[in-house]
Order: structure tokens, then C-alpha cells, then sequence
């Protein structure tokens, strides 16, 4: 599996993200934290036009999803409003998704934010007003989610996975990072042979796992 890797280690913004990481780390079982921040932008963020909510998808859900862009190079996107770093390369991806979709490109927001938390998702996504199309995770089975989409992600977000027109996951950029570790793994994922092993930008193999 071919790694778009970021130049600094991810933020621990899951809720109680550090010792949620360990102890998954120690017993071999992920789980979502559930420790956030008292408040967020998100909170104070004017609303605009509205958006509809976010459809909920478990992991059948995201089959269906890889299904039905299957044929086009595919972005899928992890966030949620009480991740700093996730608000802030959100804009980012929105450009990018407007940039690139003339070559193909498709982008899917995935948002991990609870029930409880949705007046802070209608606001950030009205705020924002993403071209892509967004859903949120259902809530419990954690651990079936994370090994249903990639086996070695302990869930720490923001988190992006790279799908080829094949369908094949291609890479994935965990934790923050930057507009261009974005765009060259998006050049990378639309040139010609995508289905090959892509290289990075120096030419470089990039590592496996």
C-alpha cells in the first residue's frame, strides 16, 4: 500500500485522542475518542445558505460509495467540526475538489461528528457550502468501520484516502498536512497509470506497509 506522507506527525484531535491511541495501540483495537474541545469556530461561525445533512453510511454504506465512483480517481475525506486541523484544510479541499474536477477528480467528505453535534455540522457545512458531497459515519461499531477502510489507520483524523478509477486504494494522507502533499498526490492519482504504482514527485518510490 503506497503512503502520501505528511511532512509533520498528525495532531491527536480525536477526543482524548493521546491515551485513546495508546491503549489501541497496546490491545490492537482503534476506537473513535470522545473527548473534544469546549468550543470550536464551528460554534461561532455565521450560517449561510443551507445544506442538507449529511446522509448516514456505516460500512456497507462506504462500499456503496466506492461503487458508485468507480471509474473516476476518487478523494474520500475524514473530518469532523472538533478537529482544528480538519477545519482548517477543509477550505483547501473544497478548492481542490473546484480545481481538478474538470480532470476527473471527485471528492467525498465523510464527517465523524455525533448526534449531538450536528447544529455545529448544518453551520460549518453552510458556512463553507463544499461542491463535494458529504455524509457522516452512524455511530458505534468504531472498529468494523476503521478495518473497513484501511486495516492499519488507527482513526486519527483529519485522514484522506487516494482511489484510483480501478477502485484500488491507491494511498492516503493521515493527519495535517499541506496544499502541496495534496496536490501531488492528486496529480499522481490523475495522470495516465494511475492503476500503476504511483511515484512522488521527485520520483521517488513512496513506502509501502
Amino acid at each position: 500500500m503506497l503512503i502520501f506522507r505528511t511532512a509533520t506527525l498528525p495532531r491527536m484531535v480525536w477526543r482524548g485522542a493521546i491515551l485513546v491511541l495508546l491503549l489501541a495501540a497496546a490491545i490492537g483495537r482503534p476506537s473513535f475518542a470522545q473527548e473534544k474541545p469546549k468550543s470550536s469556530p464551528a460554534a461561532r461561525a455565521l450560517p449561510g445558505k443551507r445544506v442538507a445533512d449529511p446522509a448516514l453510511i456505516d460500512q456497507q454504506g462506504y462500499q456503496d460509495i466506492l461503487a458508485k465512483y468507480r471509474g473516476k480517481p476518487l478523494l474520500v475525506n475524514f473530518w469532523a467540526t472538533w478537529c482544528e486541523p480538519c477545519r482548517d484544510e477543509y477550505p483547501m479541499l473544497n478548492e481542490l475538489a473546484k480545481k481538478y474536477a474538470p480532470q476527473g477528480l471527485r471528492v467525498v467528505g465523510i464527517s465523524l461528528d455525533s448526534d449531538g453535534e450536528m447544529i455545529l455540522v448544518r453551520r460549518f457545512l453552510a458556512r463553507h457550502q463544499p461542491v463535494f458531497p458529504n455524509f457522516r459515519k452512524r455511530p458505534g461499531k468504531e472498529e468494523q468501520f476503521i478495518n473497513a477502510i484501511y486495516a492499519k489507520w488507527t482513526g486519527a483524523i483529519p485522514a484522506s484516502f487516494f482511489y484510483a478509477p480501478d477502485g484500488r486504494l491507491m494511498g492516503q494522507i493521515i493527519g495535517e498536512s499541506t496544499r502541496d502533499n495534496y496536490e501531488a498526490a492528486i496529480r499522481t492519482l490523475l495522470a495516465p497509470g494511475a492503476t500503476d504504482a504511483p511515484r512522488t514527485p521527485s520520483g521517488s518510490m513512496p513506502g509501502h506497509e
